[in-house]
Order: structure tokens, then C-alpha cells, then sequence
């Protein structure tokens, strides 16, 4: 990434907007701000190798019948189409194939997969593909619920809104192994 360049761009976008950076106090670190933000945190997914990110973070282990769930993984997202923020949790389901994640790792998947400018149905997707197809397991489920600033701050301006999707890949994608995990994590109460 070019920060100079993401800085004097933010820069220009003020001033198009009829704020001057260099002659507002509170507007003068601005660009450096934003460009660090969307640098160094807010997109820092696209540095991140989700092949070797899995690779490092599993074990071997034996095939498993069971499923491994993590809730309420934080989320942080930014709308690619109006580079607003989207802020929720995650759920992820996943059926051990001949590996074993590491619960830090299903949860710094789903980081890395959201801190990219994505859709709430692409991070889903992601998630699920990458667990399925680097990380060796045998099913996968996300569901994403997360609120919006294109929805609550801006349009229809809807402020309690929540938007929730799921994606599944492999055995989890069965429409009976996807009701039964439905029905599971549905009678079990979120700690």
C-alpha cells in the first residue's frame, strides 16, 4: 500500500468536500489518520495468507464425527461500496477432517477474510471455502450478523438494523447436517 499517496488522496477528498485539512486544526492529521486506519488495520486482511495461516494454526487429529463451534468471534468490515464500517460477531462451525484447527486460528480466519473491502455474504463464503479447502475440514458454517453504517448512518438510516447471512461448504452444506447445527445452536444459549 502507498500511505503518502491514500494520505494526499484523502486530503484532495476533503477539500472536495469543502473542508481544507491544512486550514481546519481539527482536520490537519487527518489524511495520516484515515490512511494508517485503512492501512494498517481496516483492510489488513489482504496481507494475510489464509493457506498459511490455517496451515501453521492446526494439528493432525483423528477424523471426527463431532463439530467444533466458536461464537461471538468480533467482527470488523468495511462496505466496499461505501467504505462505511459494518461491526458484529461471528459464529463458525466446522467438522474436523484430518486436522485439527486451533480456536485462535477459526477466529483469526474470520479477521483476515472481513478486514478486506467485502460484502457480509462474500466473508461468509470465504470463511467456510477456506476451511473446507486449505484447512482440511470435512464441513464448515458462518453466519455473520453485523450492524451496518450504510444502514443506520446513511439511506434509510435504520439504527437497531442487523443484517445476518450463512454460508456453508462440504457435509455442513447437507440441507439435513445444516438443520440439525441450525437447531443446535438455536436451543443453545449464547454465553
Amino acid at each position: 500500500m502507498d500511505k503518502p499517496a491514500a494520505q494526499r488522496a484523502i486530503a484532495e477528498f476533503l477539500r472536495a468536500l469543502g473542508r481544507d485539512p491544512e486550514r481546519e486544526p481539527e482536520l490537519r492529521d487527518t489524511p495520516r489518520r484515515v490512511a494508517d486506519a485503512f492501512a494498517d488495520e481496516l483492510l489488513s486482511g489482504y496481507a494475510i495468507d489464509l493457506r498459511a495461516l490455517l496451515g501453521e494454526g492446526s494439528a493432525p487429529g483423528a477424523n471426527s464425527a463431532g463439530i467444533v463451534v466458536v461464537r461471538r468471534i468480533a467482527v470488523a468490515t468495511v462496505c466496499p461500496h461505501h467504505l462505511l464500517s459494518s461491526l458484529g460477531h461471528a459464529t463458525v462451525a466446522y467438522r474436523p477432517g484430518e486436522r485439527v484447527l486451533g480456536l485462535g486460528t477459526v477466529a483469526r480466519l474470520v479477521d483476515a477474510c472481513a478486514r478486506r473491502l467485502a460484502l457480509q455474504e462474500q466473508i461468509g463464503v470465504e470463511v467456510v471455502n477456506a476451511l473446507v479447502s486449505l484447512g482440511g475440514a470435512r464441513g464448515a458454517f458462518c453466519q455473520l450478523t453485523l450492524h451496518h453504517s450504510c444502514l443506520s448512518a446513511r439511506g434509510s438510516r435504520q439504527a437497531d438494523a442487523t443484517v445476518r447471512t450463512q454460508a456453508s461448504a462440504g457435509e455442513l452444506a447437507d440441507p439435513a447436517c445444516l438443520a440439525e447445527l441450525e437447531f443446535a445452536l438455536r436451543a443453545e444459549p449464547e454465553a
